[in-house]
């Protein structure tokens, strides 16, 4: 526990959210007591009138932006128009008031989609632009990277205190398993239990298996969220991973596993792969705030899907 925390008042967008939820626990374990979640329904941040509203009844320190129109590929192809506009209204309008208002310091969450398809593995910070994002999830990656183009402005301009963080793809219990909008590991183990639910003998899943991914524990994710919003003060951009990379394939026979389920995994080839590759290089935040990941994969993906299993029954 830290004193930084004990008279700051943090707004987190999107802090009902998967992320959210973990990282606004986390700063209350930190000894923050003064945190504000707002509600979308109450305060939607599209509007510039909402986000002005929202300061006005809350007035904080710090502003935790968490907040995003996202999903996975089916949803990113589905709504890349969508996905672009309301993510760059949010972040840029947010930001743009939290600096007229001269709040203490504004967290920008960013998204492993903002680098380019063919990074080199793992991904540094520093190549963030040497190169287009992967075609079906570029929209939404350039539209929260704008973020790092205006933290960067703006700390050179105005002097605004914002950090720009990169976080991989998350995972845990509470995520999202909407089959619509979910991302690969919920995706994946509602197939498996759905599949043996039903007595189905087969799960057909997207591309051919062979893309990596690396996949960041939520509580790990928010851990590293909150210490950089106490120790970094820099608009150079930060990632948050794991420093692990699995296969595609992999993780499906890993999840199958797991789950019991003992059926065939049949690839749909005329789905997209997306980005080749993803596994970042965590260095950047080692050395600026001391955060690495602590959760080992398979016990990370074991509460995952009891958390699921235990969700299903209670709604069952």
């Amino acid at each position: 526990m830290s004193d930084f925390w004990r008279d700051k008042s943090v707004c987190v967008t999107g802090g009902a959210g998967f992320l959210g939820r973990q990282l606004v626990k986390q700063l209350e374990k930190q000894g923050c007591e003064k945190i504000f979640v707002p509600r979308s329904a109450q305060y939607d941040l599209i509007h510039v009138d909402a986000i002005r509203r929202m300061f006005d009844d809350f007035l904080p320190d710090m502003i935790i932006h968490l907040a995003a129109i996202v999903g996975g590929i089916g949803a990113n192809r589905a709504h890349p128009g969508e996905f672009f506009y309301k993510n760059l209204l949010m972040g840029v309008q947010l930001m743009h008031e939290a600096m007229l208002r001269k709040i203490e310091k504004l967290v920008a969450v960013g998204t492993v989609c903002a680098y380019p398809k063919f990074t080199p593995v793992p991904f540094r910070e520093q190549d963030l632009w040497n190169g287009y994002p992967e075609e079906t999830n570029a929209p939404y990656g350039l539209a929260k990277k704008m973020m790092l183009v205006q933290s960067q402005a703006y700390r050179q301009e105005y002097e605004f205190n914002s950090i720009f963080l990169l976080p991989v793809n998350l995972y845990g219990p509470g995520d999202n398993f909407d089959p619509e909008s979910s991302h690969v590991i919920p995706s994946m183990i509602s197939k498996c239990v759905g599949a043996i639910d039903s007595g189905i003998d087969e799960i057909v899943l997207w591309g051919d298996g062979s893309p990596t991914r690396e996949f960041l524990y939520v509580e790990d994710a928010a851990e590293g969220i909150v210490a950089a919003a106490e120790h970094y003060n820099d608009s150079e951009p930060v990632n948050l991973g794991s420093g692990s990379e699995i296969s595609i394939k992999e993780l499906a026979e890993k999840i199958a596993e797991l789950t019991g389920f003992k059926g065939k995994i049949v690839w749909d080839t005329s789905k997209p792969n997306g980005q080749p590759r993803r596994m970042l290089d965590t260095s950047r935040a080692r050395e600026r705030f001391h955060w690495e990941a602590k959760t080992n994969f398979d016990q990370g993906l074991k509460r995952t899907i009891e958390w699921y299993l235990g969700d299903q029954a209670g709604r069952g």
